[in-house]
């Protein structure tokens, strides 16, 4: 019974501010006020042409102002394709919308309210309805198909001369592991994980796991095509890599990959960006948690010979884990008893 009183307490309220309304408007009529409306409609029309034409100078000015100031030029092969497809997307939905909103502000100047000027309703047009559905169907399922093109090509399989990195994911930092001269990574066990000396869960049983080696940043080599497999510890992180145009998922326990080919090295992008302290960023792009915003690591993109030497200066997690054992020193009582007797003869 409360319920039905409460729908009708907001209908009648409804309806008393519906006559209000109507009231109002009776009031402006009979007082005269038509007629400043009238005027109202003509500076708020004239407004509109003001602000279309300012409007439209300020998205051009900003774009202006901030084009290839953010990420720059794309660092990656694939990353080109991914930027045209882009700038093809922005041109398209440029036109449009300096299209709609010229009419938009053009028609209400225009067709401000007169005298004698009665507004003219068709409440259907099958030949408008055809052009604005199919014509922007066609116009996105091209766009679509261009944009699973490029997806599948860096989720595909990477060539067989790729170099191999895993990239793994845990609030709130990344692994990465590289392989060692065999190229290949070790069998992992996530029942093994040992955030001291074993943060992958590597099993040791496992021969390819003694020569990998574990970093905090991600070195890959130049013009060279690199295989990312990704995963997570714990919960869904993203591998983001702005300067490349790519990101990917990481899901705990079901691997990810994608590959590309980075085309500048960080000290070639120091010079192109006039920024000495440049680097290229590894971010997450999922929300994981508090410590989400510190989630990111730096990309070396180095020459062939600086890897080989970066890498060969790397520890392996094996012998971290399985450190040698200190040799004993030479009891010094025993030293100091034979050097006694030594002296007694």
């Amino acid at each position: 019974m409360s319920g039905f009183l409460a729908v009708l307490v907001v209908v009648l309220i409804f309806v008393v501010i519906f006559q209000i309304a109507k009231a109002s408007e009776y009031v402006s009529i009979l007082k005269g006020e038509k007629k400043s409306r009238e005027q109202s409609n003509r500076i708020n029309g004239f407004l509109m042409i003001v602000f279309l034409v300012l409007g439209l100078i300020g998205v051009w000015w900003c774009h202006d102002l901030f084009e290839g100031r953010m990420l720059g030029e794309s660092a990656s092969v694939q990353g080109d394709g991914i930027d045209s497809l882009i700038r093809v997307t922005f041109i398209i939905t440029m036109i449009v919308f300096v299209i709609t909103q010229i009419l938009l502000f053009w028609f209400a100047f225009k067709f401000q309210e007169k005298d004698g000027r009665t507004a003219f309703y068709f409440p259907h047009n099958n030949k408008l309805e055809l052009i604005w559905t199919v014509i922007p169907a066609i116009v996105l399922t091209i766009l679509v198909a261009f944009g699973i093109r490029h997806w599948l090509r860096i989720t595909s399989e990477a060539p067989k001369d790729s170099m191999i990195v895993e990239v793994t994911g845990k609030q709130f930092n990344w692994v990465v592991r590289y392989p060692g001269k065999d190229g290949q990574l070790g069998r992992k066990n996530f029942k093994l994980i040992d955030n001291a000396i074993n943060p992958l869960g590597q099993d040791w049983a496992d021969s390819l796991n003694t020569d990998d080696v574990i970093a905090p940043d991600l070195h890959v080599v130049v013009n060279k095509n690199v295989k990312l497999i990704i995963g997570s510890r714990d919960v869904v992180h993203d591998v983001g890599l702005p300067h490349f145009r790519l990101k990917m998922d990481a899901v705990p326990g079901i691997p990810t990959t994608l590959w590309f080919t980075p085309k500048y090295t960080t000290a070639e992008m120091r010079k192109k960006t006039g920024n000495p302290d440049f680097v290229y960023e590894l971010s997450c792009d999922q929300m994981c948690g508090s410590g989400h915003y510190s989630m990111k690591a730096n990309i070396i993109v180095e020459t062939q010979a600086e890897y080989d030497a970066w890498v060969a200066s790397q520890p392996t997690q094996f012998a971290q884990a399985h450190p040698a054992p200190a040799a004993s020193p030479a009891p010094a009582a025993a030293a100091d008893s034979t050097k006694t007797v030594a002296q007694a003869h």
